[in-house]
């Protein structure tokens, strides 16, 4: 979906990969290339993005759309943060229009 597309300005796109496998793999498959070209920030395999304790912390005010599994306040950042779950297609396309949109809406 993100293949020679940019996201939106002024969003943030953030990519951490499930693990080191997955990231090795979609590194020689080209994947983290096109992520990258498209304006993404792609991160260390790890949970820190989605547990709100390093890289992607979300601040008071901002919206987060999240392919992760788990949602409570305060869990991706400042609890004034609000943070909405979607499917990965979801995540990129909504990336792209800079708001929370449905992935079959994107050509």
């Amino acid at each position: 979906m993100l293949r020679g597309k940019k996201i939106a300005k002024g969003i943030r796109l953030l990519v951490s990969p499930a693990s080191r496998e997955i990231w090795e793999r979609c590194a020689r498959e080209g994947i983290l290339t096109s992520l990258s070209e498209a304006g993404a920030t792609v991160l260390a395999s790890s949970c820190g993005a989605c547990l709100g304790i390093h890289s992607g912390a979300i601040g008071a005010g901002e919206v987060c759309v999240s392919a992760t599994n788990r949602n409570f306040i305060g869990r991706m950042g400042s609890k004034q943060g609000q943070v909405y779950l979607g499917s990965p297609l979801t995540v990129a396309a909504s990336a792209l229009t800079g708001r929370l949109t449905d992935p079959r809406d994107i050509s």
